[in-house]
């Protein structure tokens, strides 16, 4: 089995060099709208620029109104965020994913500390960045505003990092072997076979990342820290002030506008990615329905368009790309004698440990002067409470969106249909539920324990969903073909074809989406509308409590044991699996 496009060809379909539509009556046609689109972004980000860098008195001069007027700026500000940390995360994913994937001693760091890095909740990280972001730019809202897309990116750039990486442990033997054929440099290989091969899978995860940043956007645009208050301009702080004001026709406003936004970036942005990684399908036959964007045919038949931007900056990719940097070694060339590894080895464990042992020294004396151990014994019990509802929760979730995720994945025209209200599903922040939720807990007379737990799943089902649609989209015609040339059905099909086939992308979606119902517990087990406000016992609440009263030392304590807990499951409950996925479970 080959790829459907063979190496020398990737980078520069990749880079849309193939030139479409001949000069005609509708040309003028197509060159004007797709330069329009084009001037219209870059207008857009240079407004955002001057936004951004405004004093930070402006905040007070202006402050957030729930007048619907001002809610297209609100939503071009937040839109702006989101983007900017999304390209943010997409370059720290191919740096932090490679190196962790390439080599075995960085990922044995790596990997781990990326686990870390999932749990931390985002208000962790908002209630220890804030005062340094303002410090880097003092007088500016450009401090703010890095402090807020922060928060966002921390929200979008695991899951894709994760995708990235179980992309890379998976590459199939027949490419590895290509690339010796060929005789690719590491370089080469990464940008003509292996990034191409995590296309597919790392746009949906993209996708999934920038959907899955509008659930706290609410807490990175209205920071409140101790008595520290500030809120940005956005659709987040205009949510946070429609809920303190029990404002149900500015919550309906702030619905419709997401629905527009989300809609718009479907179409602009999301759409032509996943119609252009199509090119990147691994198998030998092609698709019946290949998906499709009104956009990317524009820009292909676009001739000025190709000729000014597309086809310069392809010239540049492609050499990049075959630039012979990083060039492999004859495995059969030893570096090292047996000793000298051994003793290299010995080394590099010892480093670890002595960096475990600062690590928990500095820990110790952090936490010492404030902490009991009555503290800790209740955390550690809210902790169990939480561990109960997140599990619960992700088995129920994969129960449910697994078969569906499939379904949609194996037919891309249905795939086209459900992306948007996919998206605008997972973009839907639980916030806007919580009158919902207080209402029918209180009229009820509900038990907030159990009937706020569907809250943490909200915002992180949906990892679950859009990993396991781009697992389906990406697997093989050909495979597909065999299973039923053979007659493979029902569940035989399921055990044999279908669930090893997408059970790499299953675990990226069941980590994050674990990972991200931790973070959501925060928002969940404590939630308001007006003055109406109910708790469900549980480190989420405990967490968010501890930030509202500005106690760094027990907030440390929630979050620190949060991340142990992520780590330790994922050591050994996902990490083995991920394992197994990468020895058996991939396309050979």
């Amino acid at each position: 089995m080959i790829a459907r496009i063979i190496p020398e060809q990737m980078v520069s379909r990749a880079a849309g060099l193939v030139v479409s539509g001949k000069p005609g009556a509708r040309q003028l046609w197509f060159d004007t709208f797709a330069l329009f689109i084009v001037a219209a972004v870059l207008v857009f980000i240079a407004w955002g620029s001057a936004e951004m860098t405004a004093p930070l008195s402006a905040l007070n001069q202006s402050p957030v109104s729930l007048l619907p007027d001002h809610l297209p700026e609100y939503a071009m500000r937040t839109t702006l965020r989101m983007l900017i940390a999304v390209v943010v995360s997409l370059l720290f994913t191919l740096i932090y994913a490679t190196l962790a994937a390439k080599s075995y001693k960085a990922g044995q760091i790596l990997i781990p500390i990326l686990d870390v890095l999932q749990s931390v909740p985002v208000l962790g990280y908002i209630s220890f960045t804030v005062t340094g972001f303002i410090a880097l730019f003092p007088g500016s809202m450009l401090g703010v505003e890095c402090a807020a897309i922060f928060a966002i990116f921390t929200s979008q750039a695991w899951n894709m990092t994760f995708s990235l990486y179980q992309s890379l442990r998976t590459i199939p033997h027949d490419m590895e072997e290509a690339a010796f054929v060929f005789r690719l440099s590491a370089w080469q290989k990464f940008w003509k076979m292996e990034l191409p091969f995590a296309m597919p899978g790392l746009i949906w995860n993209t996708m999934m990342s920038m959907s899955g940043g509008w659930f706290f956007v609410v807490a990175s645009e209205a920071i409140t820290v101790g008595n520290q208050h500030i809120t940005l301009p956005g659709i987040g702080s205009y949510i946070a002030l429609a809920i303190e004001q029990q404002n149900l026709a500015a919550i309906g406003y702030a619905i419709a506008t997401m629905t527009v936004v989300i809609l718009l970036y479907d179409q602009l942005l999301f759409r032509p990615l996943v119609a252009w990684s199509d090119k990147f399908s691994y198998e030998l036959t092609a698709g019946q329905n290949a998906p499709h964007s009104w956009l990317l045919t524009l820009f292909t038949k676009s001739l000025l368009l190709q000729k000014i931007i597309v086809v310069p900056i392809g010239a540049i990719l492609h050499w990049l790309a075959n630039v012979r940097l990083l060039r492999v070694k004859r495995s059969d060339v030893q570096f090292f004698t047996p000793q000298e590894a051994r003793l290299f080895n010995y080394l590099w464990y010892s480093a670890l440990a002595l960096m475990g042992l600062v690590a928990v020294h500095y820990i110790f004396a952090f936490f010492h002067t404030s902490i009991d151990l009555s503290d800790i014994r209740q955390v550690g019990f809210f902790a169990l409470l939480t561990l109960i509802r997140v599990m619960l929760l992700i088995i129920l979730a994969s129960l449910v969106w697994v078969p569906l995720g499939v379904y949609i994945g194996l037919n891309p025209a249905l795939t086209q249909l459900i992306q948007p209200l996919a998206q605008f599903l997972a973009a839907f922040p639980a916030n806007l539920l919580f009158p919902l939720a207080v209402v029918c807990i209180s009229h009820y007379s509900l038990n907030p324990n159990i009937w706020l737990s569907p809250l943490m799943i909200l915002g992180t089902q949906w990892y679950i969903l859009f990993n396991v649609i781009a697992g389906a989209s990406a697997f093989p015609n050909d495979l597909k073909e065999a299973a039923l040339n053979f007659r493979v059905k029902g569940w035989l099909w399921w055990r044999s074809v279908m669930l090893p086939g997408i059970f790499p992308y299953f675990i990226t979606g069941a980590i994050t989406a674990s990972g991200g119902a931790w973070n959501a517990s925060i928002v969940a087990e404590a939630v308001s509308w007006g003055n109406h406000s109910y708790t469900a016992a549980g480190l989420g609440s405990y967490i968010a409590k501890m930030t509202e009263a500005g106690d760094f030392a027990h907030i440390g304590l929630g979050v620190g044991l949060m991340s142990l807990i992520v780590v330790t499951i994922n050591k050994f409950f996902w990490r083995p699996l991920y394992e197994v996925a990468a020895r058996k479970l991939r396309f050979d």
